[in-house]
Order: C-alpha cells, then sequence, then structure tokens
C-alpha cells in the first residue's frame, strides 16, 4: 500500500485529500506546516509527498530544498501559484511533478501513480554506460572517467534522459515533456540553460562538443566521443 504524505495548511483541501487517497487504497499521513511535514517526510520515510507552496511557517521550495538535501522521494507540488516561470523553477528545484489548485482528487491520484511508477522503473534501470561516462539510475549518480559529476536533480534527471537515448535526437518539446512534466511551450530557453550547464560539467562546450551535440532546428543527442 503506498504511502503517502500530504503537506497542506487548509483543513478543508487537507481532510478532502486524505479522505479521497485512503478511499483510492493510500496509507494517507498529513501535515499542516512546512517543518512538521519535513519531520514527517524524514522520519516516516513515505512513498511519495504532495507539498503546498504556501504554507505558513516556510515557502514550499524552500521546504523542496531542504527535503531534496536528504532524501529522494519523489515530491508533487500542488499550488495555487500557475505562474510558468515559477513552475520551471520548483521542478529544477526538484519536484517530480506539479498540479495547479483547484484540482480533483483523481487527478492527483493518477500524478501519484505516474511518479510511483516512474520511481520503480529508475531503480530497475541498469547503469549506462557511453564512453568514458556511466550513469547509475538507482544512485542518481553520473561518474566521468572516474569522477562523480555534481548534479543538480533536474541535471541529473536530464542526463539520465539523454543518456538513455544515446544516439538519438532528442527535440527540446521532448524534454519539457518528459523531463520537466511541462506539457506546453514557451520554455525553450530553460532547455538551453540546463544544457549549457550540463555541458560545462561534462567539461565540453557548445563550440566543441564531445558528449552532447546540437541537431541545428531539431534538438540534441548524446553521443560516445570515441566512436
Amino acid at each position: 500500500m503506498p504511502q503517502v504524505l500530504i503537506v497542506e495548511d487548509d483543513d478543508k483541501i487537507r481532510t478532502s485529500l486524505v479522505r479521497a487517497l485512503t478511499d483510492h487504497g493510500h496509507a494517507v499521513s498529513s501535515a499542516h506546516t512546512a517543518m512538521s511535514g519535513l519531520r514527517q517526510a524524514v522520519e516516516d520515510r513515505p512513498d511519495v509527498v504532495v507539498l503546498d507552496l504556501g504554507l505558513p511557517d516556510l515557502d514550499g521550495r524552500e521546504v523542496l530544498r531542504m527535503l531534496r538535501a536528504v532524501s529522494r522521494v519523489p515530491v508533487i507540488v500542488a499550488t495555487a501559484r500557475d505562474d510558468e516561470e515559477e513552475i520551471v523553477r520548483v521542478l529544477d528545484a526538484g519536484a517530480d511533478d506539479y498540479l495547479i489548485k483547484p484540482f480533483g482528487a483523481a487527478q492527483l491520484e493518477a500524478r501519484i501513480r505516474a511518479v510511483l511508477r516512474r520511481a520503480t522503473e529508475q531503480e530497475a534501470s541498469p547503469s549506462l554506460v557511453i564512453g568514458d561516462l556511466t550513469v547509475t539510475p538507482r544512485a542518481r549518480e553520473a561518474v566521468l572517467a572516474g569522477v562523480t559529476l555534481d548534479l543538480s536533480p533536474r541535471e541529473f534527471d536530464l542526463l539520465h534522459y539523454l543518456a538513455a537515448r544515446h544516439g538519438e535526437v532528442v527535440t527540446k518539446r521532448d524534454l519539457l515533456t518528459d523531463v520537466w512534466r511541462v506539457p506546453y511551450g514557451g520554455a525553450d530557453k530553460t532547455v538551453d540553460v540546463h544544457l549549457s550547464w550540463l555541458r560545462r560539467k561534462l567539461g565540453e562546450t557548445a563550440q566543441q562538443p564531445r558528449y552532447l551535440h546540437t541537431v541545428r532546428g531539431v534538438g540534441v543527442k548524446l553521443v560516445d566521443p570515441g566512436r
């Protein structure tokens, strides 16, 4: 039975979600403040956390940052903030999905199934070796020529996605949809920025690529530089 932690300060919303998710077969706990939610997430180790951003004692993004420092538990952010730049910032900070209020319990339950399915698939994925680069999904670790890369959660997700499709050209639209979980346009610059950061950590540039090659007008692909 999946264990879900709901961190939400609105009593009515929290009670409704607890009841609905319990009816769907989840074991549900809840917290109404950021610090109590963070404590429960660390101590009880739920399978997924549903996190509101507008909490009374601490902004949800700060809670997410603190949680990501100690845990890889999947996090679904549920908030009324619908600005696209805010959505991207939260996803970059380590959220696995983003729901804009108001939403139905059925939609949340479907998102929970999806993030748990992705987490299970990643746990079962073998290490990927491309040239001197090794990407290990289970440990969320990337090693280049014996040196562990210091990657943010989204940088790792981006690298893993490209490594799993090495040799294939992937469009920015695919990356936004599958890595950032943003199902609409307008955030191409986000992909460009993260590719730039990733290239720097791989020891290359767009002008002198080794692993990450841009296919003009189409997308990007990760290749073995020795081939």
